[in-house]
């Protein structure tokens, strides 16, 4: 049962902090800075735009530069190398000045108009307003259908309140995203963070767009390493599976030796002479390998977990910085 708030009234936030991590996105920026200079009149707030740039191999740093070079509310966060999406996320978290934060892609995908309807649903009390997807635009059938399978067994294994269809693309209080920069696990999944830490969540509805230009920084590999990630990091149920798969074997394995002892009896004792009784190898065969198989399996989920333990009590940083721009300021004023 989900739990019950009681929501306060209460102002814009005086800075609203845009997270935005940029990976390989050098076609991508001018749409993305033209896009921006048309909503961000409208918002309410004052903005900083928080770019983070994720160890880009091709001129996203130079665009990024560029782009702050005009405008002192461009921050940039630049990475030593290649981080991943969901530590870049952070990186931005812990950076942020403002009393709120966006995160949103590069990619224009989640357009910023629909920053407008966020930041009704904060003042109106909740502390987490993410966009919900009711259609996705210009993504093939497989893609649609590996996302919709994706959405759905993570709520199963992450956490019950995770929203579906949905992806980081939100508006998070500062009062909850404090709260997730506590968490400092190396194997990160923002959203089953964000619904594990609770306070007031609401959707607003949204249609995706195709990407502005470029290409998708989340191919199937990417996602199956997320949900891999998400799955290990937030649940025991890959270790219980496991456990239930030996019992299920076990079971297995009893059913067939019974039956074979009966069968066997049945034609010896002369009760069914002529009953089939074929004492070959290939039940042994076939019974040896899903044992095997499955000792295998369950020994790889337990060495994952083992790893991302070694991962955890190594303590290394989360990410390096290699350099910042318009960056003065790294503490937000109480």
């Amino acid at each position: 049962m989900a739990t019950h708030y009681v929501l306060k009234k209460r102002k814009n936030p005086n800075l609203l902090t845009l997270i935005i991590p940029c990976y390989n996105e050098e076609k991508v920026i001018p749409y993305l800075k033209e896009s921006l200079k048309q909503i961000l009149p409208q918002i309410p707030s004052q903005v900083e735009i928080l770019l983070v740039n994720d160890g880009s191999s091709d001129t996203t740093i130079e665009e990024l530069i560029k782009w702050s070079q005009e405008e002192k509310r461009v921050k940039i966060l630049s990475f030593a190398r290649n981080f991943g999406h969901q530590i870049a996320v952070t990186a931005g978290m812990d950076f942020a000045l403002g009393d709120a934060i966006v995160i949103m892609d590069a990619d224009l995908q989640d357009p910023p108009e629909v920053i407008l309807e966020m930041l009704a649903k904060y003042r109106d009390g909740y502390d987490v307003v993410y966009g919900k997807r009711e259609e996705r635009v210009g993504e093939s059938f497989f893609k649609l259908a590996t996302a919709w399978l994706f959405y759905r067994l993570m709520k199963v294994l992450v956490h019950k309140d995770l929203p579906l269809d949905s992806g980081d693309f939100r508006l998070i209080s500062r009062n909850c995203l404090d709260a997730i920069k506590l968490m400092r696990e190396k194997h990160r999944f923002l959203r089953g963070m964000g619904a594990w830490v609770g306070f007031p969540q609401t959707p607003v509805i949204y249609k995706r767009a195709a990407r502005a230009a470029g290409e998708t920084k989340y191919p199937l590999r990417k996602m199956l390493t997320l949900a891999m990630n998400a799955a290990i990091s937030f649940s025991p149920l890959p270790l219980r599976l496991s456990l239930s798969l030996g019992f299920v074997i076990a079971f297995v394995g009893f059913v067939v030796g019974l039956t074979a002892v009966v069968k066997a009896w049945m034609h010896y004792s002369g009760l069914y002479p002529d009953l089939v009784y074929n004492p070959g190898w290939a039940t042994i065969v076939a019974l040896l390998c899903i044992i095997g198989g499955s000792i295998l399996i369950s020994i790889g989920i337990l060495g994952e977990y083992i790893a991302r333990i070694f991962e955890e009590v190594k303590g290394r940083p989360l990410y390096v910085v290699e350099s910042t721009f318009n960056m003065e300021q790294t503490k937000r004023k109480k």
